[in-house]
């Protein structure tokens, strides 16, 4: 079963954290550009503490001329043109200089969020694809998809983008606070019960916020599932004229998700408000109480006045805080989804010391094997057979036998509840998954095609192959002419599931890939099921191309492909009821081979793949 990693203490990991977690891995990579980054911040904040200190030069001198007694020691300038220009200039060149270094930072920044997204996005892609079917099973695939594109781009908005610059002003408010304290240690203490005091309305909000969050995202996740299974069966919906009832669902999830989405929004414009009324409170107190301070003598004006600017500078920091909340907690949930589908793990470890499958040619062998596709399911009871190498076998049998399990087993898409599989007389548990892989191929019913090439689809099946090979391969499944004839014949790029083709060209494309793979085993899974005849006859000429010399599992409830192959095993309630030759079954006719061959509509005397007559029986 799927798991997650969680790490057991008496405090459960906070979402921040474990986003943190996600994330810092990539940044390593980007520390060159990091550095560049922070030295651009760091410049920036000194060129925000200096920006006011050529005002308070002006204001104390100005002061000073007008008959004030300044009885701070401090520089003494006269308000002379001079010292005007000078202070004007000073101003001019730290706002060139600021704007310059707030530049290179956020640039700097843009750039490391925009990668490590990108690295995030393809690892995470990388881990989904190693879960196994049993997780894909369980799993929604637009959930999925929601995670790997719209929940990554939210932490690159915040938890990088913005984040990093928030921690800049951190900075600057720290570096602020010690100057006013310098200054004035009593009017910096507002400074300090101003921090205080939004710590805790942060606190009480915070958590209210990031639970509406998670909802909103877990909403905005459902309507992407929803929307995903719609588009995928639109047939279906059109068929059955259901765009009436999908659409209200639809409708329904949506507001709701709207819902819990306006709740975090008011939370966080709640928390935002509270915050300038706060920051406006403490920009009074210190206009009070520097006034006050001004008329004793204890500061200058100026000193006043850089005061108000750094209280003004030093409190942006909560405010975009406030500000950003309801995005952070967005962004901590995305987190925390992707997250959890890194920590996903597989429930088909490779072992660490697990060795490449050698054989070239490897039998196939299933020892007293329990198998299911979760907890409390099991589908194949007590399974033995083996399979001798270059044996074609037909596995028949009612829908949900287990025969698409048995095929799963040895691919190893899943691994069997107790009991052993052996592939060349190895456990499939102590080889290399990849090695076990690339020694079968796998034809389905509904084989996919991607948006690709003609030629890339088919050399999905051996990468390295020559475009000579890949031709070759079309040329034997049957499909070469049919190709030629598009319109950029192997070049030729496939829509959306290869829509514009037709069922039986897919199928002998995909049969084309299975051939260029050369791989000793072949499983077919309802490979001819839902062709027309003249579909079908070309399919099985294919099939006996693919299959000629390699083991071959054929699951079918084709009667014609069933009786070529060399034994027959009728699976039942996920057990092995009967097993034989198809010729020896057919001679009983007390068998379910020999009675289903009976009940099955019967084809035409055929030529068979071998140019030997079958005559199939009636």
């Amino acid at each position: 079963m799927t798991a997650h990693r969680r790490h057991h203490s008496s405090k459960p990991e906070s979402g921040l954290r474990r986003t943190l977690r996600c994330v810092s891995p990539h940044l390593r990579r980007h520390r060159l550009r990091m550095a560049v980054g922070f030295a651009a911040l760091a410049a920036d904040v000194l060129f925000r503490l200096l920006e006011p200190w050529p005002v308070k030069i002006v204001i104390d001198a100005v002061s000073r001329s007008l008959g004030a007694t300044m009885k701070r020691p401090g520089p003494s300038m006269d308000a002379s043109l001079e010292t005007l220009l000078l202070c004007g200039g000073a101003i001019v060149a730290l706002s060139i200089l600021r704007a310059i270094a707030n530049y290179w930072s956020a640039i700097s920044f843009a750039l490391v969020g925009s990668r490590v997204a990108a690295d995030l996005r393809a690892r995470t892609f990388r881990h989904v694809q190693s879960l196994s079917m049993r997780h894909h099973t369980r799993a929604s695939s637009g959930d999925t998809v929601q995670r790997l594109v719209s929940d990554v781009s939210r932490l690159q908005d915040v938890a990088v983008t913005a984040g990093l610059p928030m921690l800049g002003n951190a900075v600057t408010l720290l570096a602020m606070t010690v100057i006013m304290l310098w200054l004035d240690p009593m009017l910096a203490l507002v400074v300090f019960l101003a921090a205080g005091v939004f710590a805790v309305l942060s606190r009480r909000s915070s958590g209210s916020i990031t639970t509406a969050a998670g909802k909103s995202r877990k909403g905005e996740s459902a309507l992407a599932t929803t929307a995903s299974q719609t588009l995928s069966a639109m047939r279906e919906v059109q068929a059955y004229g259901l765009e009436e009832t999908i659409s209200s669902n639809f409708r329904k999830s949506n507001t709701a998700t709207l819902g819990t989405g306006v709740v975090a929004l008011r939370l966080a414009a709640s928390l935002e408000r509270r915050t300038d009324v706060l920051i406006g409170v403490a920009t009074a107190v210190v206009l009070a109480g520097g006034g006050w301070r001004v008329l004793d003598h204890s500061i200058t004006p100026g000193d006043l006045i850089v005061f108000l600017t750094y209280l003004k500078t030093g409190m942006k920091p909560l405010k975009d805080l406030a500000k950003q909340t309801s995005r952070i907690a967005q962004a901590t949930a995305s987190g925390e989804r992707v997250a959890d589908l890194l920590e996903a793990q597989t429930d088909l470890p490779e072992a660490p010391n697990a060795r490449a499958l050698e054989s070239r040619n490897p039998d196939i062998a299933f020892e007293n094997v329990f198998a299911g596709h979760g907890e409390g399911t099991t589908v194949l009871h007590g399974i033995n057979l083996r399979i001798p190498a270059g044996e074609h076998l037909a596995i028949l049998g009612p829908s949900g036998a287990g025969k698409s399990t048995l095929a799963s087993l040895v691919l190893r898409m899943i691994d069997p509840t107790s009991g052993t599989v052996r592939v060349g007389g190895e456990d499939l548990k102590e080889l290399r998954i990849a090695s076990v892989r690339s020694h079968v191929s796998i034809l389905l019913q509904d084989s996919v095609l991607f948006g690709n090439t003609v030629r890339e689809n088919i050399r999905f099946g051996r990468l390295d192959a020559s475009d000579q090979d890949i031709e070759h391969a079309g040329a034997l499944a049957q499909a070469d002419d049919f190709i030629r004839a598009l319109p950029s014949g192997y070049d030729t790029v496939l829509g959306e599931a290869a829509k514009d083709l037709s069922g039986g060209q897919r199928q002998r494309i995909a049969i084309a890939r299975a051939v260029l793979r050369q791989a000793p085993i072949v499983i077919l899974d309802e490979a001819t099921a839902g062709l027309d005849p003249a579909s079908r006859e070309s399919i099985l000429d294919a099939l006996e191309v693919l299959t000629r010399g390699k083991t071959s599992i054929t699951i079918t409830h084709d009667a014609f492909a069933a009786r070529l192959c060399d034994r027959v095993i009728w699976l039942e309630d996920g057990r092995i009821i009967e097993e034989g030759r198809p010729a020896e079954l057919l001679q009983d006719p007390d068998s379910r081979f020999s009675r289903w061959m009976g009940e099955t509509p019967t084809p035409r005397p055929e030529q068979d793949v071998a140019g030997l007559e079958v005559q199939v029986p009636t």
